[in-house]
């Protein structure tokens, strides 16, 4: 019996080279196109942006001569759109070039930049993750990519600031306004959200393991556990703000309803983890419920618990947020987003929301590291 080859034909391996070099021509075509001012008037090829993108499209053409297993075509590639990214939002920075009338050169451009991009981090991604940097520069360059859309769109575009500020504008928004922005880091996560999660998180795993021993207490939690789930935050915040008053205890408190159902239906999902084959070799050993749950149950629900952790992890931030809308003191993200919203202060909103973005992520890689270094040994963690 034959069994069908898994290997890329022949015919095909000529087609991604040919890709590579599909970005070096649309650079080359940009600039044979009308490089032009937003008035129309024609700009000359003799300055700083066209020579970058001159060295971006021999980056291009190195690439696509490279063998098709080299390791160096991805950076190339990478290269090549990073050069040709830097021409067209150097000149948009200057203010007298857009994307509209006349500007089909760093329309072009602009769009060569981002296609390379992405064909470059389709090559990295390939790499052996040999190191941290390796697995670092796909996510890094999608995120680069990602930005260089955002800002040279706003820019290329003139899309309005009070509708969407680009990167740049907000980076000076949160740079301007650090002072404020830490205070209202410390009484968003610091105080409400993390005190919450701890008791929620706590309270939910203590409750699981509580209903996965007593049987009345697993039927009577499941349901209560389903319906307060589905409760909105917008609906529990205002109550919750009327009991414990407008600073962090009342935020705290919408946390712990937000976080602990989630905590709780985790556990016992990972309780019942254990195999049959686990149980019965800890019923042969005359195992006591207690050792039982120690020794076998809970570490085979650690991935469990980590899941329930992480996702909590996002819901107490979101919580905490929101939370702050229904009442809190001058200061908080929830706050500041109304107040700046309010105010027209757009960038200073998107800088709140990046303090938010950059809390959540680095709890979430956090809790990531440590399921990674806690849980080695589960079969879940082999080969991540």
């Amino acid at each position: 019996m034959t069994t069908a080859s898994t290997a890329p034909s022949a015919p095909l391996q000529p087609v991604s080279r040919g890709l590579d070099a599909v970005w070096g021509l649309m650079g080359l075509v940009a600039l044979l196109l009308p490089l032009s001012t937003t008035g129309g008037t024609w700009i000359g090829n003799a300055d700083l942006t066209v020579l970058l993108m001159i060295a971006g499209i021999l980056l291009f053409a190195l690439a696509g001569l490279r063998p098709r297993r080299s390791g160096m075509r991805g950076p190339l590639v990478l290269a090549g759109a990073a050069l040709t990214a830097i021409a067209t939002l150097v000149a948009l920075r200057s203010g007298t070039v857009g994307f509209g009338e006349g500007g089909a050169g760093y329309t072009l451009a602009g769009l060569a930049a981002m296609a390379a991009a992405f064909r470059g981090i389709a090559l990295v991604a390939r790499l052996p993750e040999t190191s941290l940097p390796v697995r670092l520069l796909p996510p890094a360059a999608l995120g680069l990519t990602l930005l260089y859309a955002w800002e040279g769109g706003c820019l290329g575009f003139g899309v309005p600031a009070v509708l969407l500020p680009p990167p740049s504008a907000i980076g000076a928004a949160f740079a301007a306004n650090l002072p404020v922005l830490w205070q209202d880091f410390v009484q968003t996560v610091w105080k409400g959200a993390l005190r919450g999660y701890l008791i929620g998180c706590t309270a939910g795993i203590l409750l699981g393991v509580a209903a996965d021993r007593v049987a009345f207490l697993r039927r009577g939690l499941l349901p209560v556990a389903n319906l307060m789930s589905a409760a909105p935050i917008v609906g529990v915040a205002p109550i919750m703000v009327m009991w414990f008053g407008f600073d962090w205890p009342s935020k705290a408190a919408v946390v712990v309803v937000t976080t602990l159902f989630p905590m709780l239906v985790n556990t016992l999902a990972g309780l019942s983890a254990t195999s049959r084959q686990e149980l019965d070799l800890m019923r042969s050993y005359a195992a006591s419920h207690t050792t039982t749950l120690l020794v076998a149950r809970l570490p085979n629900a650690l991935p469990f618990l980590f899941n329930g952790l992480k996702i909590s992890a996002t819901l107490a931030l979101i919580a905490a947020i929101v939370a702050e809308f229904f009442g809190t003191p001058v200061v908080g993200m929830g706050f500041r987003i109304s107040t700046e919203v309010a105010r027209m202060n757009v960038d200073v909103v998107w800088a709140t929301i990046l303090v938010a973005a950059i809390a959540g992520s680095g709890t979430y890689a956090a809790l990531s590291f440590i399921e990674r270094r806690v849980t080695f040994w589960h079969p879940a963690m082999r080969g991540r």
